[in-house]
């Protein structure tokens, strides 16, 4: 068997797809032979949905941008049915949008609880809750679909100020062992949880330093890896996790951290 992850015929729903993390994870799925929808809170004329439908088809295979705020409820359930829809049918899930809510635990409203709550927890439940028939109908077809869920690092450890979502994303480890369990062997659910990974919204962290570059090289050092992650690693782990390769994966959240989690504390 060749080692090289074909996805040829596969049909992907990515939520979050306008930029960073989800943009990288809809290009690696799509090189790898998969038709991609995706969504966003963007307009379909936006420049991060023209990013995306720009990136999938340059690869050959099929783009379909739509938009939702997989916050809102009714919104979340019915973008996946839509994808679905849009594609003639659904392999894998990637559930990705979230969003940072660092508010700390004594200085936490209770408006930023339930926007972190929405988001970054029941958005994935819904949206997977929703992908089911038609996953389902994949499997009826012998072809194997998957549920991914992107969490984070922060799932296993964390620092001060970002309660809440710290509290959400650990639920999301939760998520996922419950659907592997309830949903197998039909459908096969697996997490990731990326680390300090390298996009635009790290970019203004960096850029609120007086020496950014500084910042930078510092925050690399941190990691054994001796740099931060990039969205097309998390987006090229997704697509060997969507592969027969991964088969045996599931019901566990893979930690993609760059070792940081591996250090007792920094020096």
């Amino acid at each position: 068997m060749s080692l090289a992850i074909d996805l040829s015929g596969r049909r992907a729903f990515v939520t979050g797809v306008t930029s960073g993390i989800g943009l990288g994870i809809a290009r690696q799925l799509a090189r790898a032979g998969c038709s991609v929808a995706g969504c966003g809170r963007s307009a379909a004329d936006s420049a991060g949905a023209q990013a995306f439908e720009s990136v999938v088809r340059a690869e050959g295979v099929e783009a379909h941008y739509l938009r939702a705020d997989v916050s809102v409820a009714d919104e979340a359930r019915g973008v996946a049915r839509r994808a679905a829809e849009a594609l003639g049918g659904l392999d894998v899930l990637v559930s990705n949008a979230g969003r940072n809510v660092f508010a700390g635990a004594e200085g936490c409203t209770e408006s930023q609880w339930d926007e972190c709550m929405q988001l970054d927890l029941a958005a994935h439940w819904r949206v997977a809750q929703a992908s089911r028939e038609a996953l389902l109908a994949s499997c009826a077809a012998g072809r194997k679909p998957v549920v991914i869920v992107i969490g984070s690092n922060h799932m296993h450890a964390t620092i001060p100020g970002c309660f809440p979502y710290n509290v959400a994303k650990a639920g999301m480890g939760a998520l996922v062992q419950s659907l592997a369990i309830e949903w197998g062997p039909a459908i096969r659910a697996v997490g990731i949880a990326p680390g300090f990974i390298d996009t635009a919204g790290n970019d203004v962290w960096f850029d609120s330093f007086p020496d950014p570059l500084a910042e930078r090289a510092r925050t690399g050092c941190l990691h054994p890896t001796g740099r931060i992650g990039t969205v097309d690693e998390v987006g090229a782990l997704c697509a060997f996790l969507a592969s027969p390769f991964a088969g045996f994966v599931c019901g566990t959240t893979i930690l993609a951290d760059g070792g940081r989690s591996a250090l007792l504390q920094d020096s």
